[in-house]
Order: structure tokens, then C-alpha cells, then sequence
């Protein structure tokens, strides 16, 4: 496989649909203030600074950067759903 044909194979893949599927799961617990926590508050300030620079790559890199935190968070609630949205961003996105 050439190095361009590698890069063309990601053209189909919806980053932002897989990042945004995420976090519509995370904004349930993050958003919520019987389940946020000064981390997540912080991650929420982040986001928005992320996304305010008009760059959606860095709120993908930020949402990596804390992949094993959502875990976690998914698993304590038990959310499967949340935990396969997931999986599909690590997989295709990561």
C-alpha cells in the first residue's frame, strides 16, 4: 500500500460523528453536577478552548489524551452504549 492510498483509505471514516457520538455519552455524566468532578469541569474548559481555536483535530487529540479517564467513567456506570462509541473512536479515529 502506498503512503497515499493509506491517507485516501481515512476519507470515509466521520471523525467528527464518532468524537461528537462520544461526547453526547460523556456530556451525560460530565454535565450533570451529582457526576462531574473538578477533572471533568476541567476537561469541559478544554473542549470548549479546543473548539473555539477552530480546530477540530485538537479537541480529537484532547478526547485521545484522556481516553482511559472515559473509560473508566463509562465502566463505573455501567454504559456499554458509551463504552462501544468509544471503541469506534479509538479504532477508526486514534
Amino acid at each position: 500500500m502506498t503512503r497515499l492510498a493509506r491517507y485516501t483509505s481515512f476519507a470515509s471514516i466521520d471523525f467528527d460523528g464518532n468524537m461528537d457520538a462520544v461526547l453526547r455519552h460523556l456530556r451525560r455524566y460530565i454535565d450533570d453536577p451529582a457526576t462531574t468532578n473538578a477533572f471533568w469541569e476541567r476537561f469541559k474548559q478544554r473542549l470548549a478552548q479546543a473548539r473555539a481555536g477552530g480546530a477540530p483535530a485538537d479537541a480529537l487529540l484532547l478526547m485521545h489524551s484522556h481516553v482511559y479517564y472515559m473509560v473508566e467513567l463509562f465502566e463505573e456506570h455501567e454504559d456499554e452504549e458509551a463504552l462501544a462509541a468509544l471503541r469506534k473512536l479509538e479504532e477508526e479515529c486514534f
